[in-house]
């Protein structure tokens, strides 16, 4: 590993998007940092509260700051939501630029940044009202400009940050998105250590062999959940294709034996943050009009840690799944190919049948992948429970780290294996 490193520096071009990432990260953890104007940041911090905490997850601790990037890049996740899921047929327009190829992405992309503005600023207004409710004092002279200012600031700063993990996707090394969560969350690791370093050691010195056995157990469940998130992003189910041979004069074409890839978890991480950032939402624009019965109704039910939640966050995850899988690979666009290309899976029928059997094939690993995200996501709030701890670094932190580490990864391998270096993974 460490000679993989010392050859990836050697490599001007991936030194050079690597030291860019490296940056930019730099910019998201300085703007971090930065207050809000109007803001008395100290009555946040004492207010405790599982969308804070969960919010702050993903925000590497800049809503706890309430920073200029207190929101992070939520509303952008929750535009792409919308925009994706528009494209299935409910505007044609959209569905009409999906097919356009990159043509029709830019312009998708441009419509995403827009929603982005509009819901950063609405869900901006919600945040500073919802939290000046809930920690009176939180906002310094509070008037119609004085918000007005705050919503600009913060869709300022969400904006930014869009801009920032899209000059990371161009220039750097990853997902740029995808980046800037995982340094959030990386960042929030070490406030959760010192945590529980205060609740379970500090504050009961008695305890001390109960506690490291709790440790213990905690580091080997951790370990557990990264092996599972390892196996099944890397588990992959091989359909076999043989390709009928052609004769053209004296050459022979074809004949040999191949296979079509298909991942377990296709959609990656994707459906997690989607679910996440989907279920955040409602309860944002409710606080608005806390204390009218039905937004505290949202409010209560929609906790993070209500079973509600846990229901809707599993359905999400699963629907999420398959709709990105569905996304990301196109049965009949397969089977085409296959069938233009003298392709065929053995045991089946060229055209229809074999589209058939890939889908039924995807709907089966694709379940299994689903399955896996949702226990995974919902493992924090059991813990939770168990522990009596507000640690929200597990679940689907830990699967958001884990699998962005290995897309970068697997990105820095291949730049590496281009030049004839040895990769990270084997």
């Amino acid at each position: 590993m460490f000679t993989t490193l010392r050859n990836m520096w050697k490599v001007a071009d991936i030194r050079r998007r690597v030291l860019f990432t490296l940056a930019m990260l730099a910019v998201f953890r300085i703007g971090s940092y930065i207050p809000v104007p109007n803001v008395n940041a100290t009555y946040l911090a004492q207010m405790q509260s599982p969308f804070l905490n969960i919010l702050n997850t993903f925000s590497g601790g800049a809503l706890r700051n309430f920073s200029i990037f207190a929101m992070s890049i939520t509303p952008y996740i929750t535009a792409s939501i919308i925009v994706q899921l528009l494209q299935m047929d409910v505007i044609p327009k959209f569905a009409e630029w999906a097919k356009e190829g990159e043509h029709g992405r830019k312009k998708l992309s441009q419509v995403t940044r827009y929603f982005t503005v509009v819901l950063a600023l609405i869900q901006s207004v919600g945040l500073s009202l919802s939290f000046d409710r809930l920690a009176p004092g939180l906002i310094v002279n509070k008037t119609a400009w004085t918000i007005a200012l705050i919503a600009i600031t913060l869709t300022a700063g969400t904006t930014f940050l869009m801009w920032l993990g899209e000059q990371i996707t161009e220039k750097g090394i990853g997902n740029g998105i995808s980046i800037l969560i995982f340094a959030g969350i990386i960042a929030g690791l070490f406030p959760g250590i010192n945590q529980v370093y205060n609740t379970w050691f500090y504050a009961h010195p008695e305890r001390l062999a109960m506690n490291l056995v709790f440790v213990g157990l905690m580091l080997i469940g951790i370990i557990v959940v990264i092996i599972g998130v390892i196996y099944v992003q890397q588990g992959v189910r091989r359909v076999p294709v043989q390709y009928a041979k052609r004769v053209s004069g004296q050459t022979v074409y074809g004949g040999q034996t191949t296979h079509i890839p298909l991942k377990v978890n296709a959609a990656g991480v994707i459906p997690v943050i989607f679910a996440t950032s989907l279920l955040i939402f409602p309860s944002t624009v409710a606080a608005w009009f806390q204390p009218h019965p039905v937004a505290n109704w949202i409010v209560a039910n929609l906790s993070p840690r209500s079973w509600l939640y846990i229901v809707l966050e599993v359905l999400f995850i699963i629907g999420f799944t398959y709709f990105y899988t569905s996304v990301q690979i196109n049965p009949e666009q397969l089977a085409e190919q296959l069938r233009k290309n003298s392709g065929y899976i053995p045991g089946v029928r060229p055209g229809k049948p074999t589209e058939d059997f890939i889908v039924r094939v995807m709907n089966r690993i694709t379940l299994a992948g689903a399955l896996f995200l949702a226990v995974v996501s919902v493992l924090p709030i059991f813990f939770m429970d168990v522990t009596q701890l507000n640690l929200y670094f597990g679940g689907t932190s830990l699967l958001i780290v884990v699998s962005v580490g290995l897309e970068t990864m697997k990105q820095i391998e291949s730049q590496l294996l281009q030049r004839h270096y040895k990769g990270f993974l084997r």
